[in-house]
């Protein structure tokens, strides 16, 4: 009986130091995500309908809009001098995509604005990202009832080869330990952020317990 208990206990010690090591985990990486969502702003945009002829038009005006929003962006000394420039810069790329939309023989309307949005993981070419709230510069035309196109605008790291990566990254502020977290050099970055997201789940199960 004795022997059993012992072994009990051992369990359950075992199990209150998993629970621990998790939770300081989840800590840790909840606050290099937070940190990492500080210094980026994605770029999010969605289209009328789920149409192939509105789905084209989506990313002809994201061609559009990412053209311009480098240019806007290419002297930005930091995060906040670029939320700055893509601010006052709203109604230009506001009237950058409905041209592209009238070209293409569309009527249909348009807005683009900043605004926190909520992302899930994400994979691109050379790099991901974790799921998060990050400041966006959003883009909706028409209805906005499509599926929508998503990636980072500033630093621009999808509009850079993938051997310019990091160069841009660091450029636009961000550290080793960012560039680490979202490259290929941390090669079980994806399972990280899949775990994260499982660790979020767990943090609200425990909130609503609570």
């Amino acid at each position: 009986m004795r022997i059993a208990n012992h072994h009990v206990k051992y369990w359950e010690s075992g199990l209150l130091l998993l629970l621990t090591a998790v939770l300081l985990w989840g800590v840790w990486s909840a606050q290099e995500q937070d940190a990492l969502e500080q210094k980026m702003i994605r770029l999010h945009v969605i289209a009328n309908s789920d149409t192939q002829a509105d789905q084209t038009l989506k990313l002809q005006v994201r061609d559009q809009i990412l053209e311009e929003a480098t240019g806007i962006l290419e002297k930005s000394a930091d995060m906040a001098d670029a939320q700055k420039r893509l601010t006052a810069a709203l109604p230009q790329l506001e009237e950058t995509a409905r041209q592209e939309i009238v070209n293409r023989g569309y009527d249909y309307s348009v807005s683009a604005r900043l605004e926190e949005t909520e992302f899930p993981t994400k994979e691109y070419d050379g790099f991901a990202l974790p799921s998060g709230r990050y400041l966006a510069l959003r883009v909706v035309i028409g209805e906005g009832a499509g599926q929508n196109w998503w990636c980072v605008v500033y630093p621009p790291l999808c509009t850079v080869a993938s051997t310019d990566l990091e160069e841009t990254a660091v450029a636009s502020g961000l550290g080793e330990e960012d560039i680490s977290l979202i490259t290929e050099e941390n090669t079980g970055y994806v399972l990280k952020f899949r775990s994260l997201e499982l660790w979020e789940q767990i943090r609200k199960w425990f909130s609503k317990e609570g």
